[in-house]
């Protein structure tokens, strides 16, 4: 069963994204998409600077097994992307929700947000693509 924190939004492509004090979001792969990779061998983040749309390829996470997209679930200006996964992308795997976590974003409009799954909705979409 996979780790789904309740404080966290997450989007059916298995992102998470989490609303920080400073109205920023911190945005990764939810705990079930990195055990579906297995072993993590590279992450590109992207830089500061950038400005990424909803629904739009931001990252890029690739296993021994295949190369994902992150796509970002807010539009927004990027204003950091995890620089510890260059040389750890395995931080992903060991803490998805924690030091693994892959862009923080200034969102142009919150409500993006909002509207994402929580937790208990992220579940029942799981369960589903399962059965």
């Amino acid at each position: 069963m996979s780790n789904i924190p309740a404080d966290l939004r997450f989007q059916k492509s298995h992102e998470w994204a989490r609303l920080e004090a400073d109205g920023t979001i911190t945005i990764g792969i939810s705990d079930h998409a990195q055990q579906a990779l297995g072993d993590l061998v590279f992450v590109e983040a992207p830089e500061a600077g950038r400005h990424v749309n909803a629904g739009e390829a931001a990252a890029v996470v690739e296993s021994v097994k295949a190369a994902s997209d992150v796509y970002s679930p807010v539009s927004g200006e990027v204003v950091a992307g995890n620089a510890d996964l260059g040389g750890q992308p395995e931080l992903i795997n060991q803490d998805p929700y924690g030091a693994g976590w892959i862009m923080r974003v200034r969102p142009d409009d919150k409500t993006q947000f909002a509207s994402m799954l929580d937790a208990k909705a992220y579940a029942a979409a799981l369960a589903a693509e399962t059965h």
